[in-house]
């Protein structure tokens, strides 16, 4: 073969070798943009106002516990009191999130329902219920008949942490990223 020829030859190759590289990079980029904006998604339209609506809720139920007891010790005036916590305090904030799970349950990591977030969906329109009740001056029952999921808010922390390391990961934010 003459040097022609080889330069040539290796011209062809070279450029295409570079062509394919271009493409791998080019489609790799694309991926990376991809799941970056779906993880913006459910970060800012379901786990992130998930993770604050129940963070919010448990501690704002702490404070309500401290000043009241629960049971047998429990007065007419906490119970008066649980009412009011329940129907403007909580329930604006169950009712958000109960939203939220509906309209954006396509965000979800999962490919299932979780349980805690049915149980919570069952809680919020069980709850709806009682207060209707109240309305009504009916106060014979104090307590929905499907119980808050504690783990919800559980549920809601790791899936928010989940989701923000790989949202960081994405970003190629080395030093955010938990070992």
């Amino acid at each position: 073969m003459n040097d022609t020829l080889i330069t040539a030859i290796t011209a062809v190759l070279l450029a295409f070798l570079g062509y394919i590289a271009t493409y791998w990079n080019s489609l790799r980029s694309s991926r990376r943009k991809d799941q970056l904006e779906r993880v913006n998604q459910q970060l800012s339209e379901l786990y992130g106002p998930m993770f604050s609506l129940t963070h919010a809720s448990s501690i704002a139920w702490k404070w309500f516990r401290e000043a009241h007891p629960a049971g047998a010790e429990a007065t007419d005036d906490d119970l008066k009191e649980w009412r009011l916590w329940m129907s403007v305090v909580f329930m604006p904030q169950n009712v958000k999130l109960y939203d939220i799970i509906l309209n954006k349950s396509d965000l979800l990591i999962e490919t299932v329902m979780p349980q805690s977030l049915l149980d919570f969906c069952a809680h919020t329109v069980a709850m709806e219920a009682l207060l209707e009740k109240w309305k009504n001056q009916d106060y014979s029952e104090h307590f929905s008949v499907a119980r808050y999921p504690r783990d919800i808010e559980q549920y809601a922390r790791e899936s928010y942490s989940r989701l923000k390391t790989e949202q960081s990961k994405l970003l190629g934010n080395k030093s955010d990223i938990e070992p």
